[in-house]
C-alpha cells in the first residue's frame, strides 16, 4: 500500500518553508533539496504565483515530491492550493475555516499557534499536527517539551530556530517532524550559483535524524531488555 502523507511526513522527518522570491528560485530550491533525499515542500503563499508553483511542481515530479502549502489564511486559499496539488494545509496561526476546509478535501491539516491554549484549541478543531510558531521565541526545545508534559498525545511540529544543531534537541523534547527555514532553505545558495549548498544540508538533516532514531531504538531495546531481566 502507497504511504499516507502522515507516514511521510513523519519519515522525512522535515518540512521545509519555501519563501522564495520567484518561480525559478523555487524550483531550483526544490531540484536541490530532492536531490539531497528530502522529498517534502511547504510552498508558502508569500512566493509570487504560488498557486502556479505547486500546479509546475505537481506536474514535474508527481509523487517523487509530496506538496504543502504554507501561511494558508483563508478557507478559499486553503482550497485553491489543494486543488494546485496540496496534500498538506500549513497556517501561521490558528483559523479554524481552513482546519475545516482542509479536512473536508481529506487532506492533512497543520495549524499554527504558541500557547497551550491556542495548541489544544487547534487539535480540537481537528488539526492533525500543530505548527508551533514562533517555537524559539518561547525557549524553543525546552518548551516544546513543557507543552507535552501535560498534553503527550499531541503530534507537534516545532517551526523557528530549527537548525541542525537544535535538531536533535527538538526531536528528544516529541517533534514528530521539523519545520526548516533558511538552514535549509537557503535562497542566498541560489542566488550565488551554488545549490550543492542545499543539497549537502538535506543530507546532513536527513543523517541527523536517522541518526538519532537508531540512537533512541537501540535506548529503547535496552530498556526493554533491563525490564524483562528484572521482572524474571
Amino acid at each position: 500500500m502507497p504511504e499516507t502523507t502522515s507516514q511521510i511526513l513523519e519519515r522525512v522527518g522535515l518540512i521545509p518553508v519555501l519563501r522564495a522570491r520567484n518561480a525559478g528560485q523555487a524550483h531550483a530550491v526544490v531540484q536541490a533539496m530532492l536531490a539531497g533525499g528530502v522529498t517534502v515542500v511547504e510552498v508558502t503563499m508569500t512566493v509570487p504565483g504560488a498557486l502556479d508553483v505547486l500546479r509546475e511542481l505537481k506536474e514535474e515530479y508527481g509523487a517523487k515530491l509530496l506538496l504543502g502549502s504554507g501561511t494558508v489564511t483563508t478557507a478559499d486559499q486553503a482550497q485553491a492550493t489543494i486543488d494546485a496539488g496540496a496534500e498538506f494545509v500549513v497556517s501561521p496561526s490558528l483559523h479554524p475555516a481552513v482546519i475545516a476546509r482542509t479536512k473536508a478535501n481529506n487532506k492533512i491539516s497543520v495549524p499554527g499557534a504558541l500557547t497551550p491554549t491556542e495548541i489544544i484549541t487547534a487539535w480540537n478543531e481537528g488539526a492533525d499536527y500543530v505548527k508551533v510558531f514562533p517555537c524559539s521565541a518561547m525557549g524553543g526545545a525546552s518548551y516544546l517539551k513543557s507543552i507535552l508534559a501535560p498534553f503527550p498525545h499531541l503530534l507537534l511540529i516545532p517551526t523557528g530556530g530549527v537548525t541542525q544543531q537544535t535538531a536533535v534537541d527538538f526531536l528528544k523534547a516529541g517533534a514528530k517532524a521539523l519545520g526548516v527555514g533558511a538552514d535549509l532553505v537557503n535562497l542566498a545558495a541560489i542566488d550565488n550559483g551554488t545549490p550543492e549548498l542545499i543539497t549537502e544540508a538535506a543530507r546532513a538533516y536527513l543523517k541527523i535524524i536517522a541518526k538519532f532514531r537508531t540512537e533512541s531504538a537501540e535506548l529503547n531495546a535496552l530498556s526493554q531488555t533491563r525490564l524483562s531481566s528484572r521482572t524474571r
